[in-house]
């Protein structure tokens, strides 16, 4: 699995607006993403990216309200992710944080030797994320709000079709949903 959370947490406070909402509710960046986006990355790589088919996790909003949300420290199962940041906060707080070592689990282990990237509205972070694990940091304020689009792109050499069945299952719950 594409977790890298501890044993022993089973379970994660998180808020999302999901990629059907986006296209329904903010169809600009459904648009952003399958157009100008993509084509900006593709003048910058060699081999080109394409946006994903299954429309259930094309683009997505990541939301964080308070000191009790966080997003699940996992590695990606996608050649190039891209976050675009619509909010910023001061260091200590909201922050993605990379492993230096793949082999680690749970936020200890990440902190323990990471790098972080502050979130700053209007950002935009694109990497390979299928190596290194990584999350969100919680916020330092429960009046925070902290919210990133979250864009899965694929390539020829690593195709959408790599990706593993079961992680439809666990983001969405439903069987009938994995591919």
């Amino acid at each position: 699995m594409l977790t890298r959370e501890a044993p022993d947490v089973t379970f994660i406070t998180r808020g999302r607006l999901h990629a059907d909402q986006v296209r329904q509710r903010l169809p600009w960046l459904a648009g952003l993403y399958h157009g100008p986006l993509l084509n900006r990355i593709n003048q910058s790589r060699e081999e080109p990216a394409v946006t994903a088919e299954d429309q259930r996790y094309t683009v997505v909003l990541n939301v964080q309200r308070g000191r009790s949300m966080r997003f699940e420290a996992h590695v990606d199962s996608n050649p190039l992710s891209g976050l675009l940041f619509f909010t910023g906060h001061p260091q200590g707080g909201g922050e993605i944080c990379f492993a230096r070592d793949p082999r680690v689990f749970g936020l200890k282990e990440i902190d323990r030797d990471c790098t972080m990237i502050s979130p700053q509205p209007g950002h935009l972070v694109l990497f390979d994320g299928r190596v290194h694990p990584h999350y969100a940091r919680r916020l330092n304020d429960n009046s925070d709000i902290r919210v990133l689009a979250a864009m899965n792109y694929y390539t020829a050499s690593f195709p959408e079709s790599n990706r593993p069945p079961a992680l439809n299952q666990h983001l969405y719950g439903d069987p009938a949903l994995s591919m």
